[in-house]
Protein backbone atom coordinates (compact mmCIF):
# COMPACT_ATOMS: atom_id res chain seq x y z
CA UNK A 1 0.00 0.00 0.00
CA UNK A 2 2.84 2.72 0.77
CA UNK A 3 5.07 1.71 -2.39
CA UNK A 4 1.46 2.13 -4.48
CA UNK A 5 0.76 5.65 -2.54
CA UNK A 6 4.55 6.59 -2.97
CA UNK A 7 4.49 5.90 -6.75
CA UNK A 8 1.32 7.58 -7.00
CA UNK A 9 2.97 10.63 -5.20
CA UNK A 10 5.96 10.40 -7.73
CA UNK A 11 3.44 10.28 -10.56
CA UNK A 12 1.70 13.18 -9.71
CA UNK A 13 4.92 15.49 -8.89
CA UNK A 14 6.33 14.63 -12.24
CA UNK A 15 2.94 15.67 -14.13
CA UNK A 16 3.54 18.83 -11.96
CA UNK A 17 6.76 19.26 -13.22
CA UNK A 18 6.61 18.31 -16.63
CA UNK A 19 2.94 21.42 -16.45
CA UNK A 20 5.66 23.73 -14.69
CA UNK A 21 7.88 23.07 -17.68
CA UNK A 22 6.10 23.61 -20.59
CA UNK A 23 4.22 26.40 -19.08
CA UNK A 24 7.89 28.05 -18.18
CA UNK A 25 9.29 27.05 -21.55
CA UNK A 26 8.06 30.35 -23.26
CA UNK A 27 9.10 32.66 -20.51
CA UNK A 28 12.35 31.24 -20.24
CA UNK A 29 13.01 31.63 -24.19
CA UNK A 30 11.84 35.09 -24.31
CA UNK A 31 13.92 36.16 -21.63
CA UNK A 32 17.20 34.44 -22.96
CA UNK A 33 16.59 35.52 -26.48
CA UNK A 34 15.52 39.31 -25.59
CA UNK A 35 17.53 39.84 -22.32
CA UNK A 36 20.37 37.69 -21.59
CA UNK A 37 21.66 37.58 -24.98
CA UNK A 38 21.81 40.91 -25.74
CA UNK A 39 23.72 41.37 -22.05
CA UNK A 40 26.09 39.00 -22.93
CA UNK A 41 26.90 40.11 -26.86
CA UNK A 42 27.07 43.69 -25.14
CA UNK A 43 29.77 42.77 -22.88
CA UNK A 44 31.49 40.64 -25.98
CA UNK A 45 31.01 43.36 -27.80
CA UNK A 46 32.73 46.29 -25.59
CA UNK A 47 36.44 44.27 -26.26
CA UNK A 48 36.16 45.03 -29.59
CA UNK A 49 36.89 48.02 -31.97
CA UNK A 50 33.75 48.06 -34.61
CA UNK A 51 32.08 50.71 -36.88
CA UNK A 52 28.70 49.08 -37.17
CA UNK A 53 29.36 48.23 -40.74
CA UNK A 54 32.41 46.37 -41.44
CA UNK A 55 32.34 42.87 -41.24
CA UNK A 56 36.01 42.61 -39.60
CA UNK A 57 35.70 43.40 -35.70
CA UNK A 58 39.08 44.14 -34.37
CA UNK A 59 39.38 42.15 -31.00
CA UNK A 60 41.26 45.12 -28.37
CA UNK A 61 40.73 43.53 -25.16
CA UNK A 62 39.99 45.30 -22.22
CA UNK A 63 41.01 48.47 -24.11
CA UNK A 64 37.58 50.25 -23.87
CA UNK A 65 36.93 49.00 -20.57
CA UNK A 66 40.26 51.00 -19.55
CA UNK A 67 39.00 54.09 -21.58
CA UNK A 68 35.28 54.10 -19.88
CA UNK A 69 36.91 54.46 -16.07
CA UNK A 70 39.03 57.54 -17.35
CA UNK A 71 36.28 58.76 -19.22
CA UNK A 72 35.49 61.72 -17.55
CA UNK A 73 32.49 62.60 -19.78
CA UNK A 74 31.17 59.17 -19.01
CA UNK A 75 31.18 60.03 -14.93
CA UNK A 76 30.04 63.22 -15.87
CA UNK A 77 27.01 61.63 -17.25
CA UNK A 78 26.76 59.20 -14.28
CA UNK A 79 26.44 62.56 -11.99
CA UNK A 80 24.01 64.04 -13.95
CA UNK A 81 21.92 61.29 -13.83
CA UNK A 82 22.58 61.02 -10.15
CA UNK A 83 21.56 64.66 -9.67
CA UNK A 84 18.43 63.86 -11.33
CA UNK A 85 17.60 60.97 -9.23
CA UNK A 86 17.27 62.85 -5.78
CA UNK A 87 15.52 65.94 -7.82
CA UNK A 88 12.96 63.41 -9.24
CA UNK A 89 12.70 61.84 -5.51
CA UNK A 90 12.11 64.92 -4.66
CA UNK A 91 9.95 67.11 -6.99
CA UNK A 92 8.12 63.69 -8.01
CA UNK A 93 7.47 62.10 -4.51
CA UNK A 94 6.43 64.97 -2.73
CA UNK A 95 4.24 66.69 -4.96
CA UNK A 96 2.83 63.28 -6.50
CA UNK A 97 1.52 62.46 -2.64
CA UNK A 98 0.26 65.90 -2.45
CA UNK A 99 -1.94 65.76 -5.65
CA UNK A 100 -2.92 62.11 -4.44
CA UNK A 101 -4.17 63.63 -1.22
CA UNK A 102 -6.22 66.57 -2.81
CA UNK A 103 -8.21 64.01 -4.79
CA UNK A 104 -8.59 61.45 -1.67
CA UNK A 105 -9.83 64.24 -0.01
CA UNK A 106 -12.68 65.59 -2.60
CA UNK A 107 -13.24 62.01 -4.00
CA UNK A 108 -15.56 62.28 -6.92
CA UNK A 109 -15.73 66.20 -6.97
CA UNK A 110 -11.98 65.89 -7.81
CA UNK A 111 -13.11 63.35 -11.35
CA UNK A 112 -11.98 66.52 -13.46
CA UNK A 113 -8.74 67.14 -12.07
CA UNK A 114 -7.68 63.74 -11.75
CA UNK A 115 -8.30 63.74 -15.97
CA UNK A 116 -6.48 66.60 -16.53
CA UNK A 117 -3.32 65.56 -14.08
CA UNK A 118 -3.07 62.42 -15.55
CA UNK A 119 -3.06 63.61 -19.36
CA UNK A 120 0.89 64.34 -19.45
CA UNK A 121 1.54 60.79 -18.55
CA UNK A 122 -0.27 59.82 -21.83
CA UNK A 123 1.36 62.01 -24.13
CA UNK A 124 4.89 60.27 -26.21
CA UNK A 125 8.12 61.48 -24.03
CA UNK A 126 9.26 62.23 -27.72
CA UNK A 127 6.15 64.37 -28.71
CA UNK A 128 7.03 66.25 -24.65
CA UNK A 129 10.45 67.05 -25.56
CA UNK A 130 9.56 68.35 -28.84
CA UNK A 131 6.75 70.65 -27.41
CA UNK A 132 8.89 72.11 -24.71
CA UNK A 133 11.89 72.07 -27.23
CA UNK A 134 9.62 74.60 -29.21
CA UNK A 135 8.05 76.43 -26.23
CA UNK A 136 11.64 76.49 -24.74
CA UNK A 137 13.27 78.34 -27.48
CA UNK A 138 15.33 81.36 -26.88
CA UNK A 139 14.58 83.23 -29.75
CA UNK A 140 10.55 82.39 -30.51
CA UNK A 141 9.55 80.20 -27.48
CA UNK A 142 6.79 81.26 -25.18
CA UNK A 143 9.26 82.90 -22.25
CA UNK A 144 11.39 84.78 -24.83
CA UNK A 145 7.96 86.19 -26.32
CA UNK A 146 6.74 87.07 -22.55
CA UNK A 147 10.42 88.50 -21.81
CA UNK A 148 9.96 90.56 -24.91
CA UNK A 149 7.31 92.52 -23.77
CA UNK A 150 9.26 94.10 -21.24
CA UNK A 151 12.38 94.62 -23.48
CA UNK A 152 14.03 94.19 -26.88
CA UNK A 153 17.32 93.20 -24.55
CA UNK A 154 15.83 90.76 -22.42
CA UNK A 155 16.84 87.01 -23.10
CA UNK A 156 15.38 83.67 -21.61
CA UNK A 157 17.14 80.78 -22.79
CA UNK A 158 16.66 77.92 -20.40
CA UNK A 159 18.05 74.98 -22.49
CA UNK A 160 20.89 77.02 -24.05
CA UNK A 161 22.75 77.81 -20.81
CA UNK A 162 24.68 75.22 -19.16
CA UNK A 163 24.15 76.17 -15.34
CA UNK A 164 20.35 76.03 -16.14
CA UNK A 165 19.75 73.43 -19.06
CA UNK A 166 19.77 70.09 -16.81
CA UNK A 167 17.27 71.70 -14.27
CA UNK A 168 14.93 73.19 -17.17
CA UNK A 169 15.16 69.14 -18.41
CA UNK A 170 14.28 67.81 -15.23
CA UNK A 171 11.47 70.36 -14.23
CA UNK A 172 9.99 68.97 -17.81
CA UNK A 173 10.39 65.68 -16.96
CA UNK A 174 8.79 65.47 -13.36
CA UNK A 175 6.06 67.16 -15.14
CA UNK A 176 5.62 64.00 -17.37
CA UNK A 177 5.64 61.41 -14.63
CA UNK A 178 4.52 63.06 -11.38
CA UNK A 179 0.80 61.25 -12.68
CA UNK A 180 2.00 58.19 -12.51
CA UNK A 181 3.10 58.35 -8.69
CA UNK A 182 0.08 60.24 -8.07
CA UNK A 183 -2.29 57.08 -9.04
CA UNK A 184 -0.03 54.85 -7.74
CA UNK A 185 -0.61 56.90 -4.30
CA UNK A 186 -4.19 57.04 -5.25
CA UNK A 187 -4.69 53.72 -5.17
CA UNK A 188 -2.63 53.25 -2.13
CA UNK A 189 -5.37 55.31 -0.45
CA UNK A 190 -8.05 53.17 -1.61
CA UNK A 191 -6.62 50.28 -0.01
CA UNK A 192 -6.97 52.31 3.67
CA UNK A 193 -10.30 51.46 5.31
CA UNK A 194 -12.76 54.32 6.00
CA UNK A 195 -13.47 52.98 9.41
CA UNK A 196 -10.01 54.81 10.46
CA UNK A 197 -10.60 57.76 9.14
CA UNK A 198 -14.10 57.89 10.93
CA UNK A 199 -12.58 56.67 13.96
CA UNK A 200 -9.89 59.31 14.19
CA UNK A 201 -12.61 62.27 13.50
CA UNK A 202 -14.65 61.22 16.05
CA UNK A 203 -11.48 61.69 18.35
CA UNK A 204 -11.03 64.80 17.44
CA UNK A 205 -7.96 64.45 14.89
CA UNK A 206 -7.47 66.96 12.29
CA UNK A 207 -7.03 66.25 8.62
CA UNK A 208 -3.48 67.17 8.77
CA UNK A 209 -3.00 65.03 12.09
CA UNK A 210 -4.96 61.97 9.94
CA UNK A 211 -2.19 62.14 7.41
CA UNK A 212 0.53 62.06 9.52
CA UNK A 213 -0.01 59.83 11.72
CA UNK A 214 -2.39 57.13 10.43
CA UNK A 215 -2.27 57.58 6.25
CA UNK A 216 1.33 58.25 5.87
CA UNK A 217 2.41 55.31 7.86
CA UNK A 218 0.21 52.73 5.96
CA UNK A 219 1.21 53.97 2.60
CA UNK A 220 4.83 53.57 3.53
CA UNK A 221 5.36 50.44 1.59
CA UNK A 222 3.66 52.04 -1.46
CA UNK A 223 5.97 54.88 -0.97
CA UNK A 224 9.24 52.91 -0.66
CA UNK A 225 7.72 51.01 -3.85
CA UNK A 226 7.73 54.01 -5.71
CA UNK A 227 10.69 55.52 -4.70
CA UNK A 228 12.33 52.32 -6.17
CA UNK A 229 10.65 52.72 -9.81
CA UNK A 230 11.71 56.03 -9.32
CA UNK A 231 15.38 56.16 -8.55
CA UNK A 232 15.73 53.34 -11.11
CA UNK A 233 13.99 55.36 -13.89
CA UNK A 234 16.59 58.26 -13.57
CA UNK A 235 19.36 56.33 -14.30
CA UNK A 236 17.79 55.33 -17.63
CA UNK A 237 16.38 58.89 -18.97
CA UNK A 238 16.79 58.98 -22.62
CA UNK A 239 14.19 59.72 -25.00
CA UNK A 240 13.04 63.29 -23.47
CA UNK A 241 16.41 64.36 -22.76
CA UNK A 242 18.18 63.80 -26.24
CA UNK A 243 14.81 65.42 -28.20
CA UNK A 244 14.90 68.52 -26.44
CA UNK A 245 18.51 68.94 -25.65
CA UNK A 246 20.81 65.83 -27.23
CA UNK A 247 22.96 65.84 -23.92
CA UNK A 248 23.92 69.92 -24.34
CA UNK A 249 24.80 72.30 -24.28
CA UNK A 250 28.22 71.12 -24.53
CA UNK A 251 27.70 67.78 -22.00
CA UNK A 252 25.14 70.03 -19.28
CA UNK A 253 22.10 67.64 -19.88
CA UNK A 254 24.43 64.28 -20.92
CA UNK A 255 23.13 61.11 -19.16
CA UNK A 256 24.50 57.50 -19.64
CA UNK A 257 21.84 56.44 -22.18
CA UNK A 258 22.58 59.77 -23.91
CA UNK A 259 26.00 59.20 -24.30
CA UNK A 260 25.66 55.82 -24.84
CA UNK A 261 23.64 57.13 -27.87
CA UNK A 262 25.58 59.17 -29.14
CA UNK A 263 28.86 57.22 -29.05
CA UNK A 264 27.58 54.00 -30.91
CA UNK A 265 24.95 55.80 -33.18
CA UNK A 266 26.68 59.40 -33.95
CA UNK A 267 30.52 58.29 -33.81
CA UNK A 268 29.65 55.36 -34.81
CA UNK A 269 32.09 53.16 -32.14
CA UNK A 270 29.86 50.48 -31.10
CA UNK A 271 33.01 48.62 -29.46
CA UNK A 272 33.22 51.81 -27.33
CA UNK A 273 29.45 52.00 -26.89
CA UNK A 274 28.53 48.68 -26.08
CA UNK A 275 31.10 49.35 -22.86
CA UNK A 276 29.44 52.03 -21.94
CA UNK A 277 26.36 50.47 -22.03
CA UNK A 278 28.07 47.50 -19.65
CA UNK A 279 29.07 50.14 -17.16
CA UNK A 280 25.42 51.68 -17.29
CA UNK A 281 24.28 48.12 -16.72
CA UNK A 282 26.62 47.23 -13.90
CA UNK A 283 26.29 51.09 -12.34
CA UNK A 284 21.92 50.53 -12.24
CA UNK A 285 22.35 47.43 -11.05
CA UNK A 286 24.47 48.15 -8.40
CA UNK A 287 22.20 51.41 -6.87
CA UNK A 288 18.75 49.75 -7.63
CA UNK A 289 20.69 46.93 -5.02
CA UNK A 290 21.87 49.36 -2.58
CA UNK A 291 18.31 51.11 -2.96
CA UNK A 292 16.61 48.26 -2.69
CA UNK A 293 18.30 46.70 0.51
CA UNK A 294 18.75 49.71 2.14
CA UNK A 295 14.75 50.79 1.54
CA UNK A 296 13.56 46.87 2.79
CA UNK A 297 15.78 47.15 5.87
CA UNK A 298 14.39 50.44 7.06
CA UNK A 299 10.99 48.78 6.67
CA UNK A 300 11.53 46.09 8.53
CA UNK A 301 13.02 47.85 11.29
CA UNK A 302 9.98 50.09 11.35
Amino acid sequence: MKNKVSSLRKARQRSINIAAAVFLAPVLIILAVFIAYPIVDSFILSTVQWNGLSPVREPVGLANWITLVQDRFFWSAFSNNIIIMFIALITQGVLAMALATFLDTMGKKALLFKLVWFLPYLISPVAIGFLFKFALDANFGMFASIAGLFGSNVSVDLLGNPGRALYTVMGVVSWEYTPFYMILYLAAYGTIPVELYEAAAIDGASRGQYFWKISLPLLRPTIISGATVCIIGSLKYFDLVYVMTGGGPGHATELMATYMYTTSFVKRSFGYGAAVACGMFILITVVALITVYTLNRKAEEL
